[in-house]
């Protein structure tokens, strides 16, 4: 099981305004604020996981102890924070020409991640990413699928400025050291380094023409032409540079891919993505496009398609439970949702919550004891997400249990980072429960997080 970082529980406490692909988006008035939304989508978090998986043994890290967190942010940039969290910028998936070179950036920031530079700039990196944090504010919502995603959000401001300024403090030595380390980690995992080439190349260096969107990641990651060319001589020696990508690899890249462009760009995705390429990665890309639209006559058909011929995927599932949720159809979502569990086994956290959700927007208490389930299994590995709480809060309401109530409460009170809500319904939930039992511990321990924050009056 991975084990949530430093930099999640940070998160948890501090309530980064957490943003689900499966659901609707922010206001119009959040959508103009400069916020830093992360994106929580399983598929596409299984893929990169899955196919970074070999740079991180070549490092000697464990790949479950590593975060990747997805901004939503057009910018063309990465970066690593807080620990072993890498975060990529949806506007680098979106806008790099192959799976190769999303390889040599994750190769790249794990080379900051093993040669300790992390450590080394602790107090810089750390202090970059609270600045951002801080800028947001606390108490920002994180739960999109309640349809209440804009109470309490706050912009990041000068947050987000300020971390773009101090995460400069990683020197172009350093980043010289982590391209030598990527490309060590590729050329171990038998991938080949042309991506990462190919990736500065693209960003060039002193480049006229070069735009804000790609400035990014020259301004986080100091490009020299030593770099590149160092890296070119890596390439031109590489046993593995002209070694090609697995296609299975680059089709599941392509699938994530379009499914970005056609959540956050549906108008561009449909022009992308023509109605007479009857490709699988086109018709995924126009059925989230026409799913973000609210055309479900025109998603339907799509999804049903790319279910009949690839049944055992459970993300196909998971967007047909979707698209009945999100559409006022509960009943119809649970049997994809459940299928798409069964399917995704380990991974299917974030899809057990779906599931939950579509068993609780029936309001029958009968289904109350499932919703239960798939959502204790689904805190394991996310226990971080207010949403989660909100619905097991809902769940034991329904079972008419106040001291579970009050303890859900207080787990979700904790994730959206308010520590006075969070002690208030925990010291309630230790009077309710029976003492030793797993809540009434747990109730003791959000108490003790807590600190000496007043209750609210």
């Amino acid at each position: 099981m991975r084990k949530p970082s430093r930099l999640v529980s940070v998160v948890a406490i501090v309530s980064v305004f957490v943003m689900s692909l499966v659901w609707g988006a922010p206001p119009a008035s959040a959508q103009r604020r400069p916020e830093m939304q992360i994106l929580s989508d399983a598929e596409t978090d299984h893929i990169i996981r899955k196919m970074a998986r070999p740079i991180f043994q070549a490092a000697g890290i464990d790949p479950d102890s590593v975060t990747i967190l997805l901004v939503n942010d057009a910018s063309l940039n990465a970066f690593v924070a807080g620990g072993q969290n890498i975060f990529l910028h949806t506007g680098l998936i979106q806008s790099i020409d192959d799976v190769g070179q999303l390889l040599g950036v994750i190769a790249h920031e794990t080379g900051h991640i093993s040669g300790g530079h992390l450590v080394r700039g602790a107090d810089a990196m750390e202090n970059a990413f609270l600045s951002s944090l801080i800028g947001m504010g606390l108490g920002i919502v994180g739960g999109i699928a309640s349809r209440n995603a804009g109470a309490g959000a706050a912009g990041v401001m000068l947050g987000q400025h300020l971390a773009e300024r101090n995460l400069l403090s990683f020197s172009r030595s350093q980043e010289a050291s982590a391209d030598q380390a990527g490309l060590s980690f590729l050329e171990q995992s038998g991938m080949s380094a042309m991506g990462m080439l190919t990736f500065l190349q693209k960003l060039g260096v002193g480049d006229p023409l070069l735009n804000d969107r790609d400035a990014g990641y020259r301004l986080t990651h100091p490009l020299t032409r030593e770099r590149i060319a160092s890296v070119q001589a890596f390439v031109d020696h590489s046993r593995f540079a002209n070694t090609p990508t697995p296609a299975a690899v680059n089709e599941d890249f392509r699938r994530i891919q379009a499914k970005l462009n056609g959540y956050l760009d549906p108008a561009g995705a449909l022009r992308r993505y023509r109605a007479d390429d009857r490709s699988a990665v086109a018709r995924y890309g126009r059925a989230y496009a026409y799913f973000r639209r609210g055309d479900v006559k025109q998603a339907t058909p799509l999804v049903d398609g790319l279910i009949a011929e690839d049944p055992r995927n459970p993300y196909l599932h998971e967007m047909k439970g979707d698209l009945a949720l999100q559409t006022g159809r509960a009943p119809d979502a649970v049997a994809p949702y459940r299928k798409a569990v069964e399917l995704a086994g380990s991974e299917a956290g974030s899809i057990r919550v779906s599931l939950a959700h579509a068993l609780l927007e029936q309001h029958e208490p009968r289904l109350a004891d499932e919703a239960l389930k798939n959502l204790q299994i689904a805190a394991k590995t996310q226990a971080q997400s207010a949403f989660l709480w909100r619905l097991t809060a809902q769940a034991w309401s329904m079972k008419d249990n106040p001291g579970m109530l009050a303890y859900a409460t207080a787990e979700e009170a904790l994730a959206r980072g308010d520590l006075p809500m969070a002690k208030f319904n925990a010291e309630r939930a230790e009077k309710l429960l029976p003492a030793g039992s797993p809540g009434w511990i747990r109730s003791q321990d959000i108490r003790g997080q807590t600190g000496g924050r007043d209750a609210p009056k």
